[in-house]
């Protein structure tokens, strides 16, 4: 009877439920603005702390994403175990009040050391909050409600955009790193005031529902990859397609030093093509892989081999075409689109292809490696090739970089054909597992 009720109950979505979604959007709108403002102020903390290529990218690569990722796997096994309301709370407190702090930075030191621990504080949203979706809503609807979510990503990049078109006229952008701080302060307190979601498999079966140790967690992690090679594909494609979204970091100022544009107004441009960009492509990958999986009943990992098929011609143009071409703001647009269809479907499909009770972890694990290996080498080796080739004497470093690293990413092409074909058997060998498991 339990088991009757609960799976009637896991199809029903309620709108307290979205109205829950869109607050965890609004954290994750909060987390990339704060992630992204570094790069996004590139053309005036560069300058004004008088960092090399590498130190930026070292900034914005390894200093932040060694703290953030290795700590994610701990977050996410935390999220398995723990309030994780209370958890989300902590979370965005920390990174606020380090963000506040980081406005204060003088030098490359200064700066580095409130980017480490904000790291620690930002590795906790994710991994808890699409645990907490996963136990909001059932698998049909997991697809969309993960891209909604994960139009955090471009709607958070566009925003700090936006703040440095619009805010730093005003407050300069150690003041929009203030401001920042404090608003993340109190949303924070607002999340203490949020119920805890309960478990599905502590509510199907109750005796699943005890605490597993870390190190069961990590072992069950660790069979859930040796036993679907459509999850270890999901992972590897997304850690290739991260190559160049790390190198775009350089993005800004690249912008002004080889494509001749005004910082202020290519901030203001690149917001607007990316807010637009990134809700059609979140809205666009989140219901379009859910649609695709029903009709094809091939994984969503297929559905962005296409996207990333059709979209390839342009996403190279783009990094060689004149700036005055229609293309290069085609370009733009289609790069925070792309983006967009990427995070529903990989999160999705790693969901489903691991046992529920290891979800925080498993999400963890995937942003570990999406964010240690793909953004750390794209961002951080990226920097490093650029002021190489600037020492060389070479010609347009950035966009050489920039062009290389668009190739690498293609690499996910094949790794996601290979993940969709393979998804609905893996997933059906979880679920054999899981009905045989005591």
């Amino acid at each position: 009877m339990q088991v009757t009720e609960a799976s009637a109950a896991e199809d029903v979505v309620r709108a307290r439920d979205f109205g829950f979604l869109m607050f965890l959007t609004l954290l994750n709108v909060m987390n990339f603005v704060d992630r992204q403002l570094l790069g996004s102020f590139a053309n005036w903390i560069m300058p004004d702390l008088n960092l090399s290529n590498t130190e930026f990218g070292l900034l914005t690569g390894l200093v932040f994403i060694v703290f953030y990722s290795v700590m994610g796997l701990f977050m996410g096994a935390l999220a398995d175990m723990v309030n994780r309301t209370r958890l989300i709370a902590a979370g965005l407190a920390l990174w606020s009040v380090l963000t506040a702090v980081s406005g204060m930075a003088k030098n490359f030191v200064t700066l580095a050391i409130p980017r480490m621990f904000i790291g620690v504080g930002e590795s906790i949203m994710t991994p808890t909050a699409m645990s907490l979706l996963s136990d909001r809503f059932p698998s049909r609807w997991l697809g969309l409600a993960s891209g909604i979510y994960y139009m955090g990503v471009p709607i958070g990049v566009a925003a700090s955009l936006f703040i440095v078109a619009y805010l730093e006229p005003l407050l300069g952008w150690r003041g929009c790193f203030y401001a920042l701080g404090g608003l993340g302060v109190a949303l924070a307190v607002v999340m203490l005031f949020v119920k805890e979601t309960p478990r599905k498999h502590a509510v199907v079966n109750p005796a699943a529902g005890e605490r597993p140790s870390f190190r069961e967690i990590i072992g069950t992690l660790l069979r859930a990859l040796r036993a679907s090679p459509a999850l270890t594909m999901t992972i590897g494609g997304g850690v290739a397609f991260h190559f160049v979204l790390g190198a775009a970091t350089f993005d800004q100022v690249w912008y002004v030093q080889e494509r001749g544009f005004d910082r202020s107004e290519i901030a203001e441009i690149s917001a607007w093509l990316g807010f637009f960009g990134g809700i059609l492509g979140n809205l666009f990958g989140g219901a379009g892989g859910d649609l695709f999986l029903r009709k094809t009943g091939m994984g969503r990992p297929m559905f962005l081999f296409w996207i990333m098929v059709v979209l390839a011609p342009i996403n190279i143009a783009y990094r060689l075409v004149d700036p005055s071409s229609i293309w290069f703001m085609v370009g733009i647009f289609v790069g925070f689109f792309q983006l967009g269809c990427f995070y529903g479907p990989t999160f999705s499909t790693v969901q489903e292809l691991v046992p529920p009770r290891i979800r925080g972890t498993v999400v963890a694990f995937y942003i570990l490696s999406l964010n240690f290996v793909g953004l750390g080498i794209g961002v951080t080796a990226g920097g490093v090739v650029i002021d190489a080739v600037k020492a060389g004497g070479g010609e347009n470093p950035y966009t050489l970089t920039l062009f290389t690293f668009t190739l690498l990413s293609m690499l996910a092409i094949p790794l996601f054909y290979l993940a969709g074909r393979r998804f609905d058997r893996d997933r059906e060998a979880l679920f054999a597992s899981e009905r045989a498991a005591p």
